[in-house]
């Protein structure tokens, strides 16, 4: 089954400029897609055994906190 994504010209131009001469946008698309799977998986655990996620979880809280002030 078939699907239409609608897009500006700009966002456009840029997947364009990264597709492949013998890529289909479909074949580009799920390319990213398996190049942001593949990055999420290889950082997953990175932050084990560490207070990296307990801090970035506070610096997030505190710059909701900041913002509007």
């Amino acid at each position: 089954m078939s699907k239409s994504i609608r897009v500006d010209d700009e966002t456009h131009s840029a997947l364009a400029a990264l597709k492949g001469d013998d890529e289909t946008f479909n074949d580009l698309l799920a390319r990213l897609l398996e190049e942001r799977r593949k990055s999420v998986r290889e950082g997953a655990g990175l932050w084990e055994g560490t207070d990296a996620a307990e801090k970035a979880r506070d610096a997030r809280k505190e710059m909701k906190r900041s913002v509007g002030k």
